[in-house]
């Protein structure tokens, strides 16, 4: 059995089809046919049904597609272990990011990490809070970076550092009747329409968190969109479309140059204002090999600056 048999029957696997394998893979497909062939008369197993013009994998093939897998992860693992033995001069990052943290947060923390390994590359994808806990946990980031929670049935699987911190600020545009004001009732927050993030976004799920805090049920709000974008939010939001709770490293500029406002949320009778302050999360697996690479940027992530940040949210934690 060999690493590139395996490839190839991971490729049928995938695409269920002998000639989108061999295209996938950039090989003839009589080159694929003949692989899977040696592996099954090898071990006297079928691994697919060969069924009219199409194919079903077999129970053997289930069994070699899980350990197949396994097999090529670690052998990915291995190589960027051996490819490191250069001190840092040569090599990949695989980064995921939530949009906001990826967008405006994570830049200047790259490069500083570019100035100091200007050899290393960076693979960053953006996507919502529970993809990227998602992808860290299956070993597709060596780091993830969100603001927000870690599920409790996935804490035990992933290692959390706080790096940072951001605020939820409730936005209104100049024609909204909120515009002219600092703060507002809590109880007023159900008397407008708004525009929420999408379920599985951190700024969603920190945003209900605090209604709930607050008495409010989150279903009382007339949400009159749901997107998966928070630059979309915004510009809806500056144009007049209700308000939104948005992260304040977003909106600082409009904030500055008036075509936003802020308000705060007062107690309904105590003369106190409630704040939304999230800690910006470092998550990594547990037990997945953490390459020098992806050591070298948590350093960065966790400088000194950062304590006084830790410091903050334990004290939140016990309280």
């Amino acid at each position: 059995m060999t690493l590139e048999q395996l490839r190839i029957f991971l490729a049928v696997v995938e695409h269920l089809h002998f000639t989108r394998a061999a295209d996938a893979l950039y090989i003839t497909q009589p080159a694929v046919s003949a692989a899977i062939q040696n592996l099954e008369g090898e071990y006297g197993v079928k691994l697919f049904h060969r069924i009219g013009r199409h194919i079903e994998i077999t129970e053997a093939g289930k069994l070699l597609h899980l350990e197949a897998q396994k097999i090529l992860d670690q052998v990915a693992i291995t190589e960027r272990a051996l490819k490191e033995l250069n001190d840092l001069q040569r090599g990949e990052l695989r980064l995921g990011a939530s949009f906001t943290i990826g967008n405006y947060w994570l830049p200047q923390k790259i490069s500083k990490f570019k100035q100091l390994y200007p050899n290393l590359s960076i693979n960053c994808t953006l996507a919502n809070a529970e993809k990227i806990v998602t992808g860290t946990v299956t070993g597709h980031f060596d780091l993830g970076l969100f603001a927000g929670e870690v599920k409790l049935s996935l804490q035990n699987s992933l290692e959390q550092k706080i790096v940072g911190s951001d605020r939820l600020q409730i936005v209104v545009g100049k024609s909204h009747p909120w515009f002219q004001r600092t703060t507002i009732n809590v109880r007023e927050l159900t008397t407008t329409t708004w525009i929420m993030r999408e379920p599985g976004s951190g700024t969603q799920q920190m945003f209900e968190q605090a209604l709930q805090k607050w008495g409010i049920a989150p279903n009382k709000l007339k949400v009159m969109f749901v997107l998966n974008s928070s630059e979309m939010i915004k510009t809806l939001v500056e144009k007049g479309v209700g308000a939104a709770a948005v992260p304040e490293l977003m909106v600082q500029k409009e904030i500055q140059f008036s075509t936003l406002n802020c308000v705060k949320i007062e107690h309904p009778t105590q003369d106190i204002t409630f704040d939304i302050i999230r800690p910006v999360l470092l998550i990594k697996h547990r037990q997945r090999f953490q390459t020098k690479i992806s050591k070298a940027f948590e350093t960065i992530l966790m400088k000194q600056e950062t304590k006084n940040i830790r410091a903050l949210f334990e004290v939140r934690k016990h309280e």
